[in-house]
């Protein structure tokens, strides 16, 4: 067992992990938040995105130990209260969600992008949501929803 601190939306937690244990079974397991998903469990499809120390990451792909003293963002910890986030909003509006599978990763790498660039080109917003897979929107829907969180400054 290894002994962690990590910050999961502004909550310190000092863990007993093992050192094989991902980032996403800490999160879900150990912390209950089960908004990240678990999709392929390869890095590929981006369900289990999270944000840490400002970055997307696949929470699939890395060993908890290695979020030793990191700051992570996951989607319960974009909400304020019962008040979404502007970025939640505009998914909501526009019908960027349909089945919600992907919908947690894919919120917080459009949070990412915006973050870096708050007005992104068609170009880009491709190229920021690489990472992520979605089986039910055709994409449509999910970039006329980053097109407005950029609209209302959703950062």
């Amino acid at each position: 067992m290894k002994q962690i601190r990590i910050t999961v939306n502004g909550k310190t937690y000092e863990l007993q992990v093992k050192p094989w244990e991902t980032l996403l079974e800490v999160i879900r397991d150990e912390l209950g938040l089960t908004g990240t998903k678990e999709g392929c469990g390869l890095g590929e499809c981006g369900a289990c995105t999270v944000i840490m120390d400002g970055k997307t990451v696949n929470s699939c792909l890395v060993l908890a130990p290695e979020a030793d003293g990191k700051e992570i963002l996951t989607i319960e910890g974009l909400a304020q209260g019962d008040k979404l986030h502007p970025i939640q909003e505009a998914f909501l509006e526009q019908g960027g969600l349909q089945c919600g599978f992907c919908t947690p990763g894919v919120i917080l790498s459009t949070k990412a992008l915006l973050d870096e660039n708050p007005k992104p080109t068609d170009e880009e917003m491709r190229r920021g949501m690489a990472g992520n897979f979605c089986r039910c929107t055709g994409y449509t829907k999910i970039f006329e929803s980053i097109k407005a969180a950029a609209q209302k400054g959703g950062k």
